[in-house]
């Protein structure tokens, strides 16, 4: 029998998430800089990250860091004649880790860590600077060749072959117009060797896939706020959800499994902070789970969940998508500046950096992942 007053061992009523079964975002480390952070990726299979960015005199900065007994040591940095605004891995071997970047005078390098001295590629990629940059095919994620796909305030979107100097394809704005500005960018779609789409967020709300396969302009829409960041769940299956962070404070996720001729794909959008939301980061280990980061300096999680049914019919008969429901886990505001650059560690589940304009950067560990 229970002893007097208890109930028993009964579970807990299955309600909204409490606050001791939710993630719980923990700064591990963090790291003054002397320099204003614009990127920051871990490196693969690694315990240390890249740092990118711009010194005061407008120079760029490359410094390499690890994590070591709860400090971040500096590895290496170099500087270069030019500030640099963004980088990726997304195109290297695992083996090679070669980290290619955009900077403010619209060159697009590749660089050996081992040796910075200079890139071992390097293009003229755009006439201004390159605001964002994405790879696929590398890293054992993605089919198909590696590439890079870049964005740039000329308006131009451009993908390019690392083993060669020109552009496999250049979208370029109608002459005469004034060109909006790409703020993002980002690979999709790569499930085989010949399936891939990219797609570029533009600072009028323009939102635009395009099919590299069929060389054809897939989806556009408008979100009616300046897209800072948009991310594919996967790159390398089948196109699932779409996530899209924008200025007033907005975050948009789309279903593509389904296309409605008139209406497109279903988006669920969501109020996220009083700020300008900088970016909609996907954790790899699970795709329903993902990371936005504010203008105010704070780092929220969210579950996706989908409907009973992910398409209905239309009145003509016609297949639509129906957007999922988005649900809070936790939020906490890091830092007192906004936080422009986030990475998820690939190997260890919950670990992230990410870099804020109080030119700091922060070692995070979200914990309790895997329970979602």
């Amino acid at each position: 029998r229970d002893p007097p007053g208890s109930r028993g061992c009964q579970p807990p009523p299955s309600t909204a998430m409490d606050t001791t079964s939710a993630p719980q975002i923990i700064e591990h480390v963090s790291d003054s800089l002397n320099f204003t952070p614009f990127e920051t990726r871990w490196i693969p299979q690694s315990a240390r990250f890249a740092l990118l960015g711009q010194m005061p005199r407008a120079t760029g900065v490359i410094r390499i860091c690890e994590l070591d007994r709860g400090k971040i040591n500096t590895v290496h940095e170099v500087e270069k004649p030019c500030g640099f605004k963004c980088a990726t891995f997304g195109a290297s071997s695992i083996e090679e880790r070669r980290l290619a970047s955009g900077d403010y005078s619209g060159n697009v390098q590749l660089w050996d860590l081992e040796d910075m001295r200079k890139p071992v590629w390097s293009v003229k990629g755009h006439e201004m600077i390159v605001n964002a940059i994405d790879g696929c095919g590398g890293l054992n994620v993605g089919g198909g060749a590696p590439e890079l796909v870049t964005g740039s305030r000329d308006g131009c979107v451009r993908v390019w072959d690392p083993r060669q100097q020109d552009p496999v394809l250049s979208l370029e704005p109608v002459e005469g117009d004034t060109p909006a500005d790409c703020w993002t960018v980002a690979f999709g779609n790569s499930y085989n060797d010949s399936e891939r789409c990219i797609c570029a967020g533009y600072d009028n709300g323009d939102v635009k896939m395009f099919d590299l396969r069929t060389m054809q302009l897939r989806w556009d829409t408008n979100v009616r706020n300046g897209v800072c960041h948009l991310q594919f769940d996967r790159k390398d299956i089948l196109m699932n959800k779409l996530g899209v962070s924008t200025l007033e404070s907005n975050m948009v996720v789309y279903d593509l499994r389904t296309y409605h001729p008139t209406e497109g794909y279903a988006g669920r959008k969501e109020k996220v902070t009083k700020a300008t939301v900088w970016g909609t980061h996907f954790l790899p280990q699970n795709r329903e789970v993902w990371a936005t980061c504010g203008g105010d300096g704070s780092v929220s999680l969210y579950k996706y969940s989908y409907p009973a049914e992910r398409k209905v019919k239309d009145g003509d008969g016609i297949e639509k998508g129906v957007a999922g429901n988005v649900e809070l886990l936790n939020n906490r505001t890091l830092s007192s500046q906004p936080i422009v650059s986030f990475d998820w560690h690939v190997n260890k589940g919950g670990l992230c950096v990410l870099a804020s304009l109080d030119q700091t950067v922060r070692v995070a560990i979200c914990t309790k992942l895997h329970l979602q």
